[in-house]
């Protein structure tokens, strides 16, 4: 039996971001491995001054579909856009984009999901958990309608095809607090300079999501880099991530963390995706 496995992102990068080695050491272990994508990030801000110019900015959305192809061929897997349009991140106060993904109706902005998990019929879905990791419309909406499309997917009464249960449904925890505070004081320890303490500055004050289940894949941070290093547009080199130690990294935190949503945890914590999934 293939295992099948489908992480489920708003904007093109996510995927690199959030759970990225992962992804590749599943796909390098022979499971199939893919991640859907629910916007083209077609409003998202250019990150990357040197690459901040007239002609990219018109040019944004096929720019970030062939940094998307680029990354994923980096991490060994396979990708597919759902089809909607970016919301963007309005300033207070200030209304969504009409159309945007974030101001569909659920049922509607769900359909493509619960097709594509009835066509490739993952036994583990990922996503991010209700706050969507930070409050990004886009993020929450992508909760909502992972969440939606789970159990709607096996339900043959909803939607048109036919239908599919996944068997576990997880959210992402990583970059978590615990993480940047890990990496920032092992750097001090080392005699180092640390980049993280801005960012810890900004976090909360503790996590608030618990961690079930850890995967190692130290082996695999240098392909996590590669692929977002890929986003181009969307990365700048100079961001406190890229400033700590790899090796620092794989001896203090050679995982990435996980909340299993679905069913509920047992009293022992995980380092499989996989556990206890049944042909």
């Amino acid at each position: 039996m293939t295992l099948r496995l489908l992480s489920v992102h708003a904007h093109p990068d996510d995927e690199s971001s959030k759970g990225a080695a992962t992804l590749a050491r599943y796909a390098a272990e022979g499971v199939d491995v893919l991640v859907a994508t629910c916007t083209g990030g077609e409003r998202g801000d250019i990150l990357n001054p040197a690459l901040d110019t007239p002609e990219i900015r018109a040019n944004l959305p096929q720019i970030r579909r062939r940094e998307m192809a680029a990354a994923a061929q980096i991490l060994g897997i396979r990708q597919r856009f759902l089809g909607f349009t970016d919301s963007g991140l309005p300033a207070e106060g200030e209304p969504l984009p009409e159309g945007s993904f974030a101001t569909l109706p659920l049922e509607e902005a769900a359909a493509p999901l619960v097709a594509l998990i009835r066509e490739f019929r993952p036994h583990v879905v990922i996503t991010y958990d209700e706050t969507g990791g930070y409050p990004h419309p886009d993020h929450i909406r992508t909760h909502e309608v992972t969440v939606e499309a789970f159990s709607a997917a096996a339900d043959p009464t909803r939607y048109s095809g036919t239908p599919w249960r996944p068997q576990k449904l997880y959210y992402q925890a990583v970059l978590s607090r615990s993480w940047f505070q890990a990496i920032h004081d092992a750097t001090l320890a080392a005699g180092l300079d640390s980049a993280m303490g801005d960012v810890l500055a900004e976090l909360p004050a503790e996590d608030e999501l618990p961690v079930t289940t850890r995967i190692r894949c130290e082996e695999y941070f240098a392909t996590r880099d590669q692929a977002l290093l890929a986003h181009a547009t969307q990365v700048d080199p100079a961001h406190p991530f890229f400033a700590h130690s790899r090796e620092i990294e794989r001896k203090v935190w050679p995982y990435e963390d996980y909340h299993l949503a679905y069913p509920k945890p047992g009293p022992e914590p995980e380092d499989d995706l996989f556990e206890g999934v049944k042909p």
